[in-house]
């Protein structure tokens, strides 16, 4: 039987990852901040699917976090074959609003992180000749928008990089690039979400299912649904300085900076 590694497994994406995961009958490994919730998680998956759910404490925007996690993602004892980077959060505020204080502690669980626990879990992979890696970024990430989309942005071009130099390895690494998804996120930046269109909402276990099938087909990028889909399309064929206004005054309206 398989093990997937999910952090942020408590809520929302990485929640409907570990749903699905343990409904394939794969055994998990839950990473979270939260100990109780993530007991709880792992008892409910355990009960309900009759597969093994390890916990694992660990805060990613600590070293120590990064740590523990590599760590778990190089036991050659019980080996990780599937890594899901899900941990994330936004900042509420402008640009220069924001304490750079906080900005850093993004681009650690956005960025650093994910490089980190990527290469433990693709290094291990690549010794066995098998293996995936889904770093969840945004469709943001395309989009000229402060510091939350360029911090994705990292993740999409690090991960297609990394799928690249990989290729004919056995491993998979597919950044997936969602839109809004109903979730604790703007719940836990303070960010409203009453002004967005009920057509801009995906739902997370309908997500995870088109992920895992364009992880499956070998896609380096994963944008999971066909609204998004023409709109990114029609992205890239915006002039950049037209780009930059509209999302300007969109962000402001709907998103993180």
């Amino acid at each position: 039987m398989t093990t997937a590694l999910i952090t942020g497994a408590t809520a929302g994406i990485g929640a409907a990852f570990a749903r699905r995961l343990a409904a394939d009958g794969h055994n998990l490994v839950l990473v979270a901040r939260d100990t109780e919730r993530l007991r709880a998680q792992a008892t409910e998956l355990h009960d309900g699917h009759g597969i093994e759910a390890e916990v694992l404490t660990a805060d990613l925007s600590t070293d120590a976090g990064i740590e523990a996690v590599a760590a778990r993602l190089t036991d050659r004892v019980s080996p990780v074959d599937l890594l899901v980077n899900n941990a994330g959060f936004g900042n509420k505020g402008r640009y220069l609003d924001v304490p750079v204080a906080d900005e850093l502690t993004m681009l650690k669980v956005h960025c650093e992180a994910v490089l980190r626990l990527t290469s433990a879990a693709a290094g291990s992979m690549r010794e066995r000749g098998r293996g995936g890696v889904v770093n969840v970024a945004s469709v943001a990430a395309f989009l000229p928008r402060g510091t939350y989309g360029a911090s994705k942005a990292w993740v999409v071009q690090f991960t297609q990089g990394a799928a690249k130099d990989l290729a004919g390895s056995g491993v998979r690494l597919m950044a997936l690039c969602p839109g809004f998804v109903r979730t604790e996120f703007h719940e836990r930046a303070g960010m409203g979400t009453g002004s967005i269109p009920d057509w801009m909402w995906l739902d997370a276990d309908k997500l995870v299912t088109a992920a895992l099938a364009d992880l499956a087909r070998g896609r380096s990028v994963s944008i999971p649904d066909p609204r998004y889909k023409a709109l990114m399309s029609l992205v890239k064929l915006t002039p950049r300085s037209v780009l930059g206004g509209v999302t300007s005054r969109a962000g402001r309206t709907y998103g993180p900076q």
